[in-house]
C-alpha cells in the first residue's frame, strides 16, 4: 500500500492514479480518452501527470510490454573497476538501446537493459560495449517471464 499526503492531490489527482495505474486506453489519443472518463480537458491531465512526476508521487506513466513481443532485451551486468565505474557507465548510456544503468554493491557492479529490434542486434550492442570499455559483458536473458501486478492501493491518509 503506497501512502500518499493527501494535502498533494486533489479529488482529480486521485481519481486520476486509482483509475489508471493498470490499464491505459488502447488507442491513437490515450491522453483524451483518459480525460474524457474522468471529465477533464487533455490539457489539465497533462498538467497533472507532469506535476505528479515532478512532486514524485508518480514515477513514469506508459506501456509495459510483454518481453520479446516489440523487440528484443536482455539484462548485463559487468564488473567495473571503481575509478572506472563513471567513464564505463557513460559509454554504456551512450548506446541508444540501453534503457537504463545503474551501479550496485557486488562484484558485478554495473547493470543496464539492452532494447533492440532483435536478438542479433542486442549481440552486437554488448559486443561493441565490450569492444569499447575492454570489460566482459554479462549476458543474462530472459529464461522465464513473471508476470507481476505493479499496481498498489493508494492509502488517502
Amino acid at each position: 500500500m503506497i501512502a500518499i499526503a493527501p494535502a498533494l492531490l486533489d479529488d482529480l489527482d486521485r481519481r486520476l492514479i486509482e483509475a489508471f495505474q493498470r490499464d491505459l486506453p488502447l488507442c491513437a489519443e490515450p491522453y483524451a480518452a483518459m480525460a474524457n472518463s474522468l471529465n477533464t480537458t487533455e490539457a489539465d491531465l497533462l498538467e497533472r501527470l507532469a506535476r505528479l512526476e515532478a512532486e514524485g508521487v508518480v514515477s513514469r506513466v506508459g506501456a509495459v510490454v510483454a518481453p520479446h513481443r516489440a523487440g528484443w532485451s536482455t539484462l548485463a551486468a559487468m564488473a567495473v573497476p571503481v575509478d572506472r565505474m563513471d567513464e564505463v557507465a557513460a559509454a554504456v548510456s551512450a548506446c541508444p538501446e540501453i534503457n537504463h544503468n545503474y551501479a550496485r554493491e557486488h562484484a558485478l557492479n554495473l547493470w543496464f537493459v539492452v532494447t533492440a529490434e532483435s536478438r542479433a542486434r542486442v549481440t552486437a550492442v554488448l559486443h561493441a560495449i565490450e569492444q569499447a570499455t575492454g570489460l566482459e559483458v554479462l549476458d543474462l536473458p530472459l529464461e522465464r517471464a513473471y508476470g507481476i501486478d505493479l499496481g498498489f492501493k493508494p492509502s488517502w491518509n
